[in-house]
């Protein structure tokens, strides 16, 4: 299982790569390994608004469905659309072809409360 140290992370298993004012947002690693296979995937449209830690979308897999939660506050300003069409990029590359949103972020200063990798890992620690 991967948990790329230059990333940050939500209790509830979304990763955050900031990129200047904006944030890319996906599932871990972890979360598409306990999903299963996924599905289908919902998302915002473009331009929408997001609060930190609400619900921005939900995530179908074999096994259950899932909310997807926003790691930070902002404006959607990209949908991975390849998703549409092939949702299970998120199990085959979580960190690179399956990311979903693009938030231009309100406050960057959010991120500072999101865990780092290391406490990511303590945390999944927990689940073992």
């Amino acid at each position: 299982m991967k948990v790329p140290a230059d990333l940050r992370y939500t209790k509830e298993h979304e990763w955050v790569r900031v990129r200047g004012s904006e944030a890319e947002v996906g599932i871990t690693d972890f979360a598409q390994g306990e999903l299963g296979d996924v599905v289908f995937v919902e998302l915002p449209a473009l331009g929408t608004r997001l609060q930190q830690m609400k619900s921005f979308g939900t995530i179908d897999a074999v096994k259950t469905v899932s909310d997807l939660f926003a790691p930070v506050s902002g404006e959607v300003s990209a949908v991975n659309t390849d998703l549409k069409d092939n949702p299970a990029l998120i199990n085959q590359s979580p960190y690179e072809k399956g990311w979903m949103v693009r938030i231009k972020m309100a406050n960057p200063a959010e991120t500072e409360a999101l865990l780092s990798a290391e406490a990511y890992e303590k945390a999944l620690g927990a689940h073992a």
